[in-house]
């Protein structure tokens, strides 16, 4: 277990490096015997600065929720970490490559909830009744991290679980109104289809995965309030973009499209 300096500490640089956009050395290389419930203490302390600084909090999400994701890097449950208000992005606008370390991206709902939704022993049940509605989104994969670090885990889990950016779209369907199970998409990097796949890969429901959130927040003394937004974890294999690129995402059920392109 690390000190309480030495979570402040690597909660400092992970701010700093985020602020400056000068990666730094992974948590773990400089931490080797760093554990799991040190990453997320970490990544509280790296939210309390960010709030001190005036950023505000505006949901979460959970990783790692396919069984390849887990295996590749040793983790035995998803991980999930804190969406700040800078990281969304409109629809349609050109994100500047500037902004980026070592992109990646996924395909995802994000679920918006009219109500609190309070753990332990969070239900389906009631992640369905706290949810307003879900958008089809993208989230650019990104890290504060210089290079890959010997403990993937530890790392994600203290940098927001490698949250970069996020774009949503602006067509919304209820729960009450499709499967989500059954929610189909495919990604497009400059028209070429690069992954396909459906909705229940995620931990065989989105809605299983927002309940296992849920109740993992509360260990943590966290409740997802009204508003916030959920992202529930990717359903397509992760896909990497460069300068220039244009990224799509076309999703089955009305759920339309949503994209970006990197400039």
């Amino acid at each position: 277990m690390l000190s309480d300096e030495q979570v402040r500490q690597a909660a400092e640089a992970l701010h700093q490096a985020e602020l400056t956009r000068t990666p730094m050395a992974p948590i773990s290389e400089t931490y080797p015997g760093a554990e799991v419930a040190d990453a997320y203490r970490i990544g509280a302390a790296v939210t309390e600065l960010k709030v001190a600084a005036g950023r505000v909090v505006k949901g979460h999400k959970v990783g790692l929720t396919s069984k390849a994701m887990r295996d590749a890097t040793g983790a035995t449950e998803p991980d999930y970490g804190t969406l700040f208000d800078d990281w969304f992005v409109l629809e349609g606008n050109p994100i500047d490559w500037a902004r980026l370390n070592r992109p990646s991206v996924e395909v995802e709902l994000a679920f918006v909830l009219c109500r609190e939704l309070r753990g332990p022993g969070c239900t389906v049940a009631e992640v369905i009744q706290a949810t307003d509605f879900v958008l089809p989104s993208i989230e650019i994969v990104d890290s504060r991290y210089r290079s890959r670090g010997p403990n993937m885990l530890v790392d994600s889990i203290a940098d927001a679980a490698s949250c970069g950016l996020i774009v949503l779209a602006g067509n919304p369907r209820r729960l009450t109104d499709l499967d989500v199970r059954e929610v189909g998409a495919s990604m497009t990097v400059n028209g070429v289809i690069q992954e396909s796949g459906v909705a229940r890969a995620v931990m065989d429901n989105p809605v299983s995965s927002v309940a296992w959130l849920v109740n993992k927040l509360a260990e943590f003394g966290v409740t997802p309030q009204p508003g916030h937004i959920i992202m529930s974890g990717s359903f397509l294999k992760i896909t990497r973009f460069g300068r220039g690129d244009n990224v799509q995402a076309l999703f089955s059920h009305g759920l339309g499209e949503v994209g970006f392109t990197c400039v």
